[in-house]
């Protein structure tokens, strides 16, 4: 999945040190040509460099067996949900191969496999070539679109056309959501504002109306700030809680819970240290 900001640490990285670990995939002889599996991002840096030779290590004789082995190592590679259900559906179509067959060769439960499959059926053609292209959060798709269409029987093409109207435009998560409930239920008028591109205004129209009072002393920064703290402090009470529920325990459950899990304790000593610091200048304004 492309990532801008991701490259460009990379591309720094690349430029300060070279490329530190070999893009990988499948390469069955010295003469034939590479499939590429891992290293996209590389890749396009390299190419903005015009560095024309890179280290390649090919992870098996074939395709099966080089996917199968990626996804063995897909958390330490770092792979998302989604590149992981790229990979899962492509063991299942391409290769042929069932779902029992795949939960053997990358050394996992047949629910994680399912999930992958299921993950990657929600999602349209199209939906999938806005959040591989980095121009929507797959984030938007997981936690408010799929909500709507549940909630409000939203057709796919609906679904289709406000994503690609509001791809590439840069809108925060909590934007995307504003104007998803103005699309999905703010009547005709808003939605063709929304399908001609005038974001701006059709965020400007929707805020107004959620908050008419306005907390006229905030710039929208702050208000999001304000807002996210607010999530987060709900959020921390309602999962200490949840995690320690015996019932949790279904095997799609548990795989989904291990990517999400993964990262955390990291970006939580991170977090810890910056919302110190951030005290610590609350006390002294």
């Amino acid at each position: 999945m492309r990532s801008e900001g991701r490259e460009k640490l990379l591309l720094s990285s690349i430029l300060a040190k070279g490329i530190e670990e070999p893009l990988s995939g499948v390469q069955t002889s010295f003469a034939a040509p590479v499939l590429l599996l891992d290293g996209f991002k590389r890749l396009r840096c390299v190419e903005k460099l015009k560095i024309n030779h890179v280290p390649f290590f090919s992870l098996g004789e074939d395709e099966a067996t080089a996917i199968s082995s990626l996804l063995r190592v897909s958390n330490a590679k770092s792979l998302t949900l989604l590149e992981q259900a790229k990979l899962v559906d492509e063991l299942k179509r391409i290769c042929g191969l069932s779902i029992s067959q795949i939960a053997k060769r990358v050394d996992r439960s047949q629910g994680w496999v399912c999930t992958r499959i299921n993950v990657l059926s929600e999602m349209s053609d199209a939906i999938t070539k806005e959040i591989f292209s980095g121009r929507f959060p797959a984030y938007s798709f997981f936690y408010t679109l799929r909500q709507f269409r549940r909630l409000n029987a939203v057709p796919k093409s609906e679904m289709d056309d406000f994503v690609k109207a509001v791809s590439g435009h840069g809108c925060s998560a909590r934007d995307i959501e504003c104007l998803a409930k103005g699309y999905f239920c703010g009547g005709e008028a808003l939605k063709e504002q929304i399908r001609q591109g005038d974001l701006a205004w059709c965020l400007g129209q929707l805020k107004s109306q959620v908050d008419p009072d306005g907390q006229a002393n905030l710039s929208d920064l702050e208000a999001r700030v304000l807002r996210d703290l607010e999530l987060l402090q709900g959020s921390m009470g309602r999962l200490t809680l949840k995690l320690r529920n015996p019932d949790l325990k279904g095997p799609d459950f548990f795989a989904q819970a291990e990517l999400l899990t993964d990262g955390i304790p990291n970006r939580v000593s991170k977090f810890l240290e910056t919302l110190g610091g951030f005290r610590d200048r609350l006390r002294k304004e």
